[in-house]
């Protein structure tokens, strides 16, 4: 038996399909080959459009088929992962109403602000564990004010991953980990936040049925079974926001266990079972993916917007030849801390761990007759470790103190200079595992089906390929003060 796994990214859909019995990746492809465009229709707007979404999920899949590495009617259960905090609204036919307002979009900021202060600071962070900041709740608020004649035919708004499930089953579900992360959730009443519905004045039936993470949110419909070869009633039986996905992938699912990414985002995951906060709102709590009424289990996020965006910005327009791979080997020729060139990676949109201020990214200390195109591609690598560190600093204020942070060997932690900076001004080792998301939604398909007993016997098989300790901290914590210098005379 099979689970099929999706990873509904910014860039691309990945996909996945896993061996249920050894939890053994037979194939994993990726839709479409070159990276999907962030419309931008004004300054810090990001939009993509829900409908190419599912476009490329259905391409992925008959890529993933086309292998010929398993038979796709063995497949038995279907989960998904998706880009979290992205606004999906649809009408009573089930249609889009206007593309996803997404997750590095800054235009709701203020308005999440202001409902911060009219809910109250205290109780909107001990009753949602946040600030409504720019999360979907507030993109929902912005567009009730902006554009109510798409408001008015709202049927039902969803996160990315329910408008997925939604066009395989053509059911419409949601979970407590979803509206958590929308801000819509009150943890202190375990219900959906009154305050919130009552500060933007939504209406609840505008939030679709709650299920668990791991039950049935709909079977496969004959058409779409019939267009993908796929067989018919099989369940989706799990949905979760990326980063809890990645976690799960990891086997990050107690206390004091936690996860890294570097995508176009970079985010450090780790879970605790104190419903906390950071009083800032700086670092944000979320319901894990095995959080339940009665067992706490919150996956507190660090996000970094502009992480693998800015390496693909530096790619395009200093590197456009080479490959990844290439800069990398370039970059190697050049000692840590870039020669003095220094670069604040914060150019996707407001960043919420600057108290969602937009600072934009910044290249700081180029010399034309010392520096080319390879300090560049360190220098962007080092800015990227550097973040993840002054955020992993705030999580350490809020009691998050992991001794070892997993992370699977893909994306930014394929290059020896961004894993060893990482490592190194985090002063925190990184165990590796050949595992990404679209394989962590397989196993939590098959998990929500049924298929595993529990998450031990799903990840009894996993073991880490390698590990990476920091040997040279002292070095790069003075590279990182320097740096923090930098983006301290940014904020000031």
């Amino acid at each position: 038996m099979l689970a099929l796994g999706i990873d509904v990214g910014t860039s691309s859909v990945k996909v996945s399909v896993v061996e249920i019995s050894t939890a053994k990746t037979l194939t994993t492809v990726q839709f479409p080959e070159t990276e999907r465009n962030i419309k931008s229709l004004q300054p810090g707007w990001c939009e993509q459009s829900p409908s190419q979404w599912w476009a490329d999920v259905k391409d992925a899949i008959k890529k993933a088929n086309a292998g010929g590495k398993y038979n796709s009617k063995d497949i038995k259960a279907i989960g998904i992962a998706y880009q979290m905090h992205g606004l999906v609204c649809i009408d009573k036919n089930k249609q889009v109403l206007r593309d996803s307002i997404i997750w590095c979009d800054s235009r709701a900021v203020q308005i999440g602000n202001d409902a911060f202060k009219k809910i109250g600071e205290e109780k909107s962070l001990s009753h949602l564990l946040n600030s409504p900041g720019n999360f979907t709740a507030s993109k929902l608020a912005w567009v009730k004010q902006n554009e109510p004649s798409v408001y008015e035919k709202i049927d039902k708004i969803m996160l990315p991953g329910d408008f997925i499930a939604m066009q395989f089953t053509g059911q419409i579900s949601t979970t407590i980990a979803a509206l958590s992360e929308g801000i819509f959730w009150d943890f202190k009443n375990n219900k959906l936040s009154g305050d919130v519905m009552k500060q933007y004045g939504f209406e609840l039936s505008f939030i679709p049925e709650i299920k668990e993470v791991f039950s049935e949110h709909g079977k496969l419909s004959t058409d779409i079974a019939k267009e993908l070869s796929l067989t018919e009633g099989i369940p989706v039986s799990y949905k979760a926001g990326d980063q809890p996905n990645n976690a799960l992938s990891l086997n990050v699912l107690e206390p004091g266990e936690a996860a890294a990414t570097a995508g176009t985002s970079g985010v450090i995951y780790a879970v605790t079972d104190k419903a906390d906060y950071d009083k800032q709102s700086r670092v944000n709590s979320f319901a894990h993916v095995n959080h339940t009424e009665n067992k706490n289990r919150i996956g507190v996020l660090l996000n970094i917007n502009g992480t693998g965006i800015l390496n693909s910005w530096i790619k395009k327009v200093a590197g456009n030849s080479l490959s990844y791979s290439q800069m990398n080997d370039k970059a190697e020729k050049i000692k840590p801390g870039s020669d003095g060139v220094s670069i604040l990676p914060f150019g996707n949109g407001a960043e919420r761990m600057l108290n969602n201020r937009i600072v934009n990214a910044h290249i700081r200390n180029i010399d034309f007759n010392r520096h080319n195109d390879a300090h560049l591609f360190r220098a962007s690598q080092e800015g990227i470790a550097f973040a993840l560190r002054y955020g992993f600093d705030i999580m350490r204020e809020n009691g998050i103190h992991p001794s070892v942070i997993r992370a699977g060997k893909a994306n930014m932690f394929l290059s020896k200079i961004f894993t060893e900076a990482f490592v190194n001004a985090t002063n925190t080792p990184v165990e590796f595992y050949d595992t990404d998301g679209s394989a962590g939604a397989a196993i939590g398909a098959a998990l929500g089906a049924g298929f595993y007993s529990s998450a031990k016997e799903a990840f009894s098989n996993y073991k880490s390929t390698g590990k990476e300790e920091p040997l040279q901290s002292g070095l790069y914590n003075d590279l990182y003060e320097r740096w923090k210098a930098i983006l301290l005379e940014q904020l000031n």
